[in-house]
């Protein structure tokens, strides 16, 4: 995995056991932080223009050619309906293996990869509005003062989502 020079800057706490830590790359949408598992990624890319898929739904960028593999691009902006940004030179692209597939997803930057004690990750809180999904967030910590959301990537790109991936590729 490429890691453009980043380095974990938490460190555990030497009780803690490596069972009891979970690994997750951290990245920024916007003014927030989102963590993955980091079993989850591939490799990281820089932002390289995607070969657009005509009707493909808007969160679709369109699909690389990573040595012979024909990976779609997803914009996680355009997933949490966040307003566009410009695509610039600290723009990436995490590559991700999820569900058996290997699929691209914009983010602004990459930040870290953090160990998290078990401990230290707080549930999702509950929502009374059906309108904001959480099924895709694992939890919630607090690193540095700011709050790290944990996304389940699985959950998040699998479903009606990836069916509309597959369509537009295939």
């Amino acid at each position: 995995m490429q890691q453009h020079g980043y380095r974990a800057s938490w460190q555990p706490d030497q009780a803690a056991t490596k069972a009891d830590l979970r690994e997750f790359l951290t990245f920024r949408l916007g003014a927030e932080s989102y963590g993955i598992a980091i079993l989850k990624v591939q490799e990281i890319r820089g932002y390289e223009q995607p070969t657009a898929i005509a009707n493909a739904p808007a969160f679709i960028k369109g699909v690389i050619n990573l040595r012979g593999v024909i990976v779609p691009i997803l914009d996680l902006r355009v997933k949490f309906q966040l307003p566009m940004a410009k695509y610039d030179e600290f723009t990436v692209v995490i590559i991700l293996n999820v569900a058996a597939r290997v699929v691209g997803v914009v983010v602004d930057s990459v930040s870290d990869v953090l160990s998290l004690p078990a401990e230290e990750i707080r549930p999702t809180p509950e929502f009374a509005s059906t309108t904001f999904d959480t099924r895709y967030i694992t939890g919630l910590a607090t690193v540095d003062e700011n709050l790290l959301i944990l996304l389940d990537i699985e959950k998040l790109l699998t479903g009606a989502d990836m069916a509309l991936v597959d369509s537009a590729v295939h």
